[in-house]
């Protein structure tokens, strides 16, 4: 039944804790020893009671079989510490392995994944795994030093009637590799039901907004409710070979105690085997109940550990898609701001038929403020992520400050970097935590100033806790545009020689947009690639990029482009009639 498992990946698991994993083993030993010696003893004690005994020799070996069992209790208690502990250390390593891990992985491969099943890899699998390290290593190890011990000591008292007390032991093994394969695909399905029930239960936690307003409570709890049902039935039915299982198992171990006491009273009765004999032997057979019943427990816990541990270990196994080069050079600092150059930049997602970005060539200058504006999918986005590297670049195509992107180590390339999404992310804690996250060090004046570059300081003002006021998971206390500035000015703090605005002003108004790059003009030592919609803000920059379906078709000051037909006067025009349209409604 143990054929299957991936014995050596096990070992490597437990080798950085093999000193205590030998404490525990002799401990073990120990505990079997005098477990072993205790029956021999009882039945001296026993066999002693003969007409005339002293009852001062009695109280003595009581005493001794009384210190012997409390020594046994005190060593196996210190073996279960020792071994459980074992376990308990390669879970809390086994955490950390696998979150670092996480952290290395690209921005999109946990949503393409499923964070619920990330989620119940990283959490219920590693338990598992603990169990299976821990109590199914020292089970395993018990019951064959169990059996080792006990069994010649039995044979010596009288053979054939040990064996008969355990002849019915193999049906055990019989019952327990007919259950184990089923047991073992039973609990990978109820490891993955589980995972897409909290796949739904993420999902809908993070949309609660959007399924009240369009209603769809309904829907969500139906569907909930059908993965829910399949989390429980795949459940019940490992419940119910479990439930069979044990059972049997329980019932061969007394059945064999029960031919143990009809056989031995027939030898008692005849005189060829003595009453501390016959008691020995219960004693004996008593002590393999546990164990061997416990085997059923054991293989629970190796089956369900080796699901775990393939599924941890397939977690663990995954590369990266985006890593460092073979032969990563260093980055020279630029302290004018950052240097950007495409040269015929092409980007095409894993899946995607066509290229995102095709052919994009330009240059910016270290200090300037550049907008990129287009239609909507028109490669923006795509551009943004692929300064940092968080999808694949082509090597020799995007440049910052003369070096290839893809010949820099991903810290250095992305310490280069503060990048604004629409959706900044906000932490459930307080303003000044969530401002100060990439520069946990920085000095109450710098903070300061960033909020007034952000424009934030008139809403900090009208917080009642100021810079302590908690904001909410995802910064649910706060207006859209809070947050949006609120994640500018914490880019701002961390002092990149490179600012990136994926669309990070669309819920700003347009003049507060445009006060915030005006500020943003005073740093020179900072390049600013602003991408946005909003091309009334987009009007302060030094020069503007236009992209259409990935594709760069325009380029100049504001004015220049206003002067020519194309891409750029049409999206000023149709922006300037919306907000004519707007105030008119108003």
């Amino acid at each position: 039944m143990f054929a299957s498992l991936k014995l050596g990946l096990i070992a490597r698991y437990l080798r950085p804790q093999r000193k205590q994993l030998l404490k525990g083993a002799f401990a073990l030993l120990v505990v079997n020893l005098l477990g072993t010696a205790l029956p021999l003893l009882v039945q001296k004690t026993i066999n002693s009671l003969t007409p005339g005994f002293s009852l001062r020799d009695l109280l003595h070996q009581a005493l001794w079989i009384a210190l012997l069992a409390s020594a046994m209790a005190g060593v196996r208690l210190w073996s279960r510490v020792l071994v459980f502990g074992a376990g308990r250390q390669v879970e809390v390593l086994l955490r950390q392995q696998i979150f670092d891990h996480l952290l290395k992985q690209e921005p999109g491969w946990v949503q393409s994944a499923g964070s619920g099943e990330v989620i119940s890899r990283s959490t219920s699998d590693v338990e598992n795994v603990r169990r299976l390290l821990g109590f199914a290593v020292l089970s395993l190890a018990n019951t064959a030093l169990a059996y080792a011990f006990t069994l010649p000591a039995m044979l010596a008292i009288d053979p054939g009637l040990s064996l008969a007390a355990v002849v019915l032991y193999p049906l055990m093994l019989v019952v327990v590799g007919a259950s184990g394969g089923r047991m073992m695909s039973q609990q990978r399905e109820q490891q993955q039901n589980l995972a897409e029930l909290s796949d739904l239960i993420q999902e809908d936690l993070s949309g609660i907004s959007a399924i009240k307003i369009y209603g769809q409570e309904p829907t969500e709890v139906g569907a909930f409710a059908v993965l829910s049902r399949r989390y429980r039935d795949a459940a019940i039915a490992l419940a119910r070979t479990r439930s069979t299982l044990f059972p049997l198992l329980e019932g061969i171990s007394s059945l064999s105690l029960l031919v143990l006491l009809a056989l031995g009273s027939g030898q008692l009765e005849r005189g060829s085997l003595t009453l501390g004999g016959l008691i020995a032997l219960i004693l004996y057979i008593e002590r393999l109940v546990f164990p061997t019943a416990l085997l059923g427990f054991t293989l629970s816990s190796f089956q369900t550990g080796q699901v775990s541990l393939e599924r941890v270990e397939d977690l663990l196994s995954r590369e990266a898609s985006i890593q460092d080069p073979n032969h990563a050079i260093d980055l020279e600092p630029n302290n004018a701001g950052a240097a950007i150059e495409a040269r015929n930049l092409c980007v095409r997602y894993p899946g995607a038929d066509r290229n995102s970005l095709e052919g994009l060539s330009f240059r910016i200058k270290p200090g300037e403020l550049v907008a990129v504006v287009g239609p909507v999918g028109s490669g923006k986005t795509t551009l943004a992520r692929a300064l940092g590297r968080m999808l694949e670049v082509p090597p020799t195509q995007l440049w910052l400050n003369g070096q290839d992107v893809t010949r820099l180590k991903l810290a250095d390339l992305r310490q280069q970097i503060a990048m604004v999404p629409q959706e900044g992310y906000l932490f459930s804690a307080t303003l000044r935590e969530n401002l100060s996250y990439g520069a946990p060090d920085a000095a109450e004046a710098l903070l300061n100033q960033v909020v007034q570059q952000a424009q934030l300081q008139s809403d900090l003002d009208s917080f009642p806790e100021g810079y302590q006021t908690i904001v909410g998971e995802r910064g649910i206390t706060l207006s859209g545009g809070q947050r949006q500035r609120t994640s500018l000015a914490r880019a701002l703090l961390v002092d990149a020689p490179l600012l990136v605005l994926d669309d990070a002003l669309a819920s700003v108004d347009n003049r507060t947009a445009a006060a915030i790059l005006q500020s943003l003009t005073i740093d020179l030592h900072r390049t600013v690639l602003f991408i946005s919609h909003q091309l009334s803000a987009a009007a302060a920059c030094d020069r503007v990029l236009v992209i259409v379906e990935g594709r760069l078709v325009q380029e100049g000051t504001h004015r220049e482009l206003l002067a020519q037909e194309g891409t750029y006067r049409k999206l000023w025009e149709r922006e300037k009639a919306s907000s004519e349209l707007e105030a008119a409604a108003g």
